[in-house]
C-alpha cells in the first residue's frame, strides 16, 4: 500500500517535489497558503486539503518545506498535535540549527519520528528529482523515510542526529558562496586584462581554480550553457536564498564561537547586492556587482 503523504508547503521548490512523489505512485494531498496554490497542484495531479491540519489526517508521512524556522516550528507545533502516533515529519526547509532542533524536540514528544532533510540542487532539481538531501536525525526515522525521499532526489546522506542536515546544508552552501564571489571576481579580472571568457574557463576548469561554481553554475554566459548565465540570470538559486543561507552560516558560526570571515564577507557582498535589487537573480549574478559601472 503506498504511503500516505501530507505535503505542505506547494512553492517553487515544495510543488515538483510534490508532483514527483505523485509520479512515483505515492497518494499525496497538499496544503499551502498561497492564492493559486490549489490550480497549481491540480497541474501536478496533486490533491488539495482545506487546511494544514486537513491534510495530515490521514498522512503516515507528513514533509514541510517553509521559508523559514519560526514557520516549520509553527507548523509542526499545529501538526504534531493531529497527526497519529508513528507518524513520520520531514522537514526540507532550510532553517536554523536551533529552530530544527526544536522541531525534533515538538515531534519526538508527541511520539512522531522525524527528520530534518534539506536539500540541494535548486528548482530545476526539485523538478527532475535529482536533488541532495542532507538528513538528520535517528536511524529508524531514516530508515523509514528513505524510499521517499529517493523519490524526489538522486543521493541521500545521513549526517548525523536531530539539525546535522541544517548543519551540513548551511555549511555547503557557505562553501558555495564564497567560491562563486571568488570565480566571479577572477573572471572580471580576467576581462580587464583582455582573456576570453573561453580561455579562463579552458584554463580554470582543468587546473587548481576547478569548482562548482566554475563547471557548472559559470558566471559568464557561453562555457557552460546550462548556466544562469546564458539566460540572463534567471534563477536556478536566486540571490535572495544564498543571502539567507550565508546569513544562517554567520548566525551558526556565532552561535558555535566559530570564525568565520571569509562568510561573513561573502554575505556582506550578497547583502549589498540584495540591496541594490537584485535578490530575484541567479547567485552568479554577483559577477556584475564586481564589474561595477560597466556592468550589467
Amino acid at each position: 500500500m503506498a504511503e500516505k503523504i501530507a505535503f505542505i508547503g506547494l512553492g517553487n521548490m515544495g510543488l515538483p517535489m510534490a508532483g514527483n512523489l505523485m509520479k512515483a505512485g505515492f497518494d499525496v494531498t497538499g496544503f499551502d497558503l498561497a492564492p493559486n496554490a490549489e490550480a497549481a497542484a491540480a497541474a501536478q495531479g496533486v490533491k488539495f486539503a482545506a487546511s494544514a491540519a486537513a491534510a495530515v489526517e490521514h498522512a503516515n508521512v507528513v514533509i514541510t518545506m517553509l521559508p523559514a524556522g519560526k514557520h516549520v516550528l509553527s507548523v509542526w507545533g499545529e501538526l504534531t498535535q493531529v497527526a497519529r502516533p508513528g507518524t513520520l515529519f520531514i522537514d526540507s526547509s532550510t532553517i536554523d540549527v536551533e529552530s530544527a532542533r526544536k522541531a525534533h524536540q515538538l515531534g519526538t514528544g508527541m511520539g512522531m519520528l522525524t527528520l530534518d532533510a534539506p536539500v540541494s540542487g535548486g528548482t530545476m532539481g526539485a523538478a527532475a528529482a535529482t536533488l541532495t538531501f542532507m538528513v538528520g536525525g535517528s536511524a529508524a526515522a531514516f530508515a523509514k523515510g528513505e524510499a521517499v525521499l529517493q523519490k524526489m532526489g538522486k543521493r541521500l546522506v545521513h549526517c548525523g542526529d536531530a539539525g546535522a542536515g541544517q548543519a551540513a546544508k548551511i555549511c555547503n552552501n557557505m562553501i558555495l558562496g564564497i567560491s562563486m564571489a571568488g570565480v566571479a571576481e577572477a573572471f572580471v579580472l580576467g576581462e580587464r586584462l583582455g582573456l576570453s571568457h573561453q580561455a579562463l574557463f579552458d584554463v580554470a576548469s582543468t587546473s587548481s581554480g576547478q569548482c562548482w561554481a566554475l563547471t557548472t553554475n559559470c558566471p559568464v554566459p557561453g562555457p557552460v550553457p546550462a548556466s544562469p548565465a546564458n539566460r540572463d540570470y534567471k534563477p536556478g538559486f536566486a540571490t535572495a536564498l544564498m543571502l539567507k543561507d550565508l546569513r544562517l552560516a554567520q548566525e551558526a558560526a556565532i552561535s558555535a564561537g566559530a570564525s568565520s570571515p571569509m562568510g561573513a564577507q561573502a554575505a556582506a557582498l550578497y547583502s549589498i547586492f540584495e540591496k541594490l535589487g537584485h535578490g530575484g537573480e541567479d547567485f552568479s549574478a554577483i559577477i556584475n556587482f564586481f564589474r561595477g559601472a560597466e556592468g550589467k
